[in-house]
């Protein structure tokens, strides 16, 4: 009852950890894995009944446990494709990550737990002397199972999914629930199956994102929050990718510190509100492997760099594969709304690059967090958001500029592609006039940066609801763009 009730929750923490790379881990994610879970578990206490009353022996309870010790091995190497082919489908014909995600659960965890539910009624009926400890017995169990429940809990979340990863985190409490039911069967031959779930602890996880073409993987690793990979192609060009590998979250060109991506967009549009100097100091909320703090550090190196990035394995990866440095670079590893919070610092611009979809921190796109930022800037300083979205969509886009509308009093936007557009807000006026009138101020190889981010900044959008901390409902706004985007309809 311990080791089944340390497996059943560590399962569903590692099935959300599984899911994350592929769905993120929003408020809707969790919901429908502890959904399955415990639907789950009830059609196993129903079924674990029946079978208790038919076939009232160890044996038959060991081999269930057998069984969703199998089930369980199986999880990490059928999810992987599965949720591959999940992704493939969100970007195309999905009707969001809500079904997506439901139905991944649905298959990859519901068979081990319905499994493992069936061992909390089967094991009671064993356990019974007289119905007169019937209480007392049932208690006891339940007690057992709950303590176990937390072990497993915080085993995987703290212990064996930092350590060894998801897919091994699965395969651990496959096999302990196989040695368990080994030693209850009473068989050599049965050991058969703890070794062989053991050896799978030798296969290492697929790599999940996909195959680009032209590149190859240098540099992989499974972070504390998220798996992060690097691929160079022959140029030298490099790219860190995240999870499933749908979008470049940083970029390095050789001999070169600007990009061509809406990394360089944030070298000149501090200059939109007509500023004659470059700012004194920036941070960035979302630094990634330091794309844009590597360019001000060239570009501007007397601007100190305050640079954030909740995963500090990426700020090592940064400084290894993306050459990020500066001068007057100060890399912080902390979540970005935490970090201002405690910072007495004030800034001439605040860089705000963490909203990728499906991966949008509800509490970075509300009216507290804008106004706190607006706290920490220096008068007349810019606060510039990267907003990513879905191609073509504006939803996400609107709700954030009307929230930051709400704090800042000018708000403008440079629309850099289809898929991407930079929120300039401050409270002085911003605009593609007072931009190009600070070109003096601008580095002469900026100068047709500047020129093209002008002709492509204008007035920001309208429309959108106001996000709050208490009401900021971001995963099902991006889900709907990604229905709308699917069935053509945006």
């Amino acid at each position: 009852m311990f080791v089944v009730g340390a497996g059943s929750l560590g399962a569903e923490i590692a099935a959300a950890r599984l899911l994350a790379p592929y769905f993120g881990a929003s408020t809707i994610i969790w919901a429908n894995t502890i959904a399955t879970v415990l639907v789950s578990l009830s059609v196993g206490y129903w079924l674990g009944g029946r079978l208790a009353d038919r076939r009232a022996d160890l044996r038959g309870l060991c081999t269930v446990v057998m069984l969703a010790a199998v089930a369980m091995a199986i999880v990490p190497f059928v999810g992987d494709p599965f949720l591959k082919l999940s992704v493939n489908a969100l970007g195309s014909l999905s009707v969001g990550a809500f079904l997506g995600s439901l139905a991944a659960v649905l298959v990859l965890v519901a068979v081990p737990v319905v499994l493992l539910g069936t061992v909390a009624p089967y094991a009671t009926r064993l356990s019974l002397q007289s119905l007169a400890e019937t209480g007392r017995t049932a208690g006891n169990l339940y007690a057992i199972s709950t303590i176990g429940s937390l072990v497993g809990t915080f085993a995987a979340a703290l212990g064996l999914i930092p350590t060894i990863g998801t897919h091994r985190t699965f395969i651990v409490f496959a096999l302990s629930l196989a040695l368990v039911a080994a030693v209850g069967l009473g068989s050599w031959r049965v050991l058969v199956v703890p070794v062989a779930v053991a050896a799978t602890l030798a296969i290492p996880p697929a790599a999940v994102g996909a195959d680009v073409r032209g590149g190859r993987v240098v540099f992989e690793t499974e972070t504390q929050y998220q798996y992060a990979r690097v691929i160079q192609f022959r140029d030298g060009v490099r790219w860190l990718q995240l999870n499933e590998g749908v979008a470049i979250h940083s970029l390095y060109r050789p001999g070169s510190y600007l990009t061509g991506g809406y990394w360089d967009d944030f070298l000149v549009a501090p200059f939109a509100t007509g500023a004659r100097r470059p700012p004194g100091r920036i941070a960035i909320l979302g630094d990634a492997a330091g794309t844009v703090a590597r360019a001000y550090g060239h570009f501007y190196p007397a601007t100190r760099v305050d640079a954030v990035e909740i995963d500090g394995e990426l700020t090592a990866i940064g400084r290894r594969w993306f050459g990020l440095s500066g001068p007057r670079l100060h890399v912080y590893t902390a979540d970005a709304r935490p970090w201002l919070e405690a910072s007495t610092a004030r800034y001439d611009s605040i860089f705000l690059d963490a909203y990728r979809q499906p991966y949008i921190p509800f509490y970075l796109v509300t009216r507290q967090f804008f106004g706190l930022a607006l706290r920490h800037l220096n008068p007349g300083g810019t606060l510039i958001i990267n907003v990513g979205h879905i191609p073509g969509s504006g939803s996400l886009e609107r709700v954030v500029t009307a929230t930051v509308h709400s704090v800042f009093r000018y708000v403008a936007r440079d629309r850099f592609s289809s898929s991407n557009s930079l929120v300039i807000a401050s409270q002085r006026p911003v605009s593609a006039s007072l931009l190009r009138s600070a070109a003096p101020g601008v580095p002469i190889e900026l100068q047709g940066l500047l020129a093209s981010v002008a002709n492509r900044t204008g007035p920001a959008l309208r429309g959108g609801s106001v996000f709050t901390d208490d009401w900021a409902p971001v995963e099902w706004l991006t889900d709907l763009a990604i229905v709308r985007y699917a069935t053509g309809t945006r």
